[in-house]
């Protein structure tokens, strides 16, 4: 059986990310000069996305998670959403930011950033460090994004295959 890392070719360097990460939390920082904000982050991929780039907002912060699932059925093949994990913070009122390590199809971001205006946020905004616009199956543009990437299956950084790999530092692409 052939190590994950074996099927993996560099895509995306520590390096990169990193540049990334500072440029959005700049842009972040001058949105919101002054205010404090929420991030929500969908787990489990994430997570190190979310903890580098609440390190680098010079802001105050709260920050809490969600977990969404598409449980799938045969009268609706591409999944029943359902939050497994809900918030903790009350986000009335409150400047929200959900933040995501990659978009592809969308939909349950999409499920998730309805969910989230139904509890009246002040304001409501995606980020994520990754875009990927050619597996969009919703219409939903992020209103931060660090990279738009190929379309191509990516694991590292909190990306996955089969819950491996969201450790790695680096993003790669899988050869199969």
């Amino acid at each position: 059986m052939a190590r994950l890392l074996d099927k993996l070719r560099p895509y995306i360097t520590k390096e990169e990310i990193h540049e990334h990460v500072i440029k959005l939390a700049n842009q972040v920082e001058s949105d919101y000069r002054g205010q404090e904000i929420v991030l929500i982050c969908p787990i489990k991929g994430s997570i190190p996305f979310a903890a580098d780039l609440c390190r680098e907002i010079n802001l105050p912060i709260k920050i809490d998670f969600v977990r969404v699932t598409a449980a799938s059925s045969l009268d609706n093949p591409e999944g029943i959403m359902r939050i497994q994990k809900d918030i903790s913070v009350n986000i009335e009122g409150k400047h929200v930011l959900i933040v995501e390590e990659i978009i592809d199809t969308a939909r349950t971001l999409s499920f998730l950033r309805d969910r989230l205006w139904a509890a009246k946020p002040a304001s409501l905004k995606i980020l994520t460090l990754l875009d990927k616009p050619a597996r969009r199956a919703v219409s939903l543009k992020p209103d931060y994004f660090g990279r738009i990437v190929e379309d191509r299956f990516l694991v590292g950084y909190g990306l996955d295959e089969d819950e491996l790999g969201r450790n790695y530092p680096d993003i790669y692409y899988l050869t199969h």
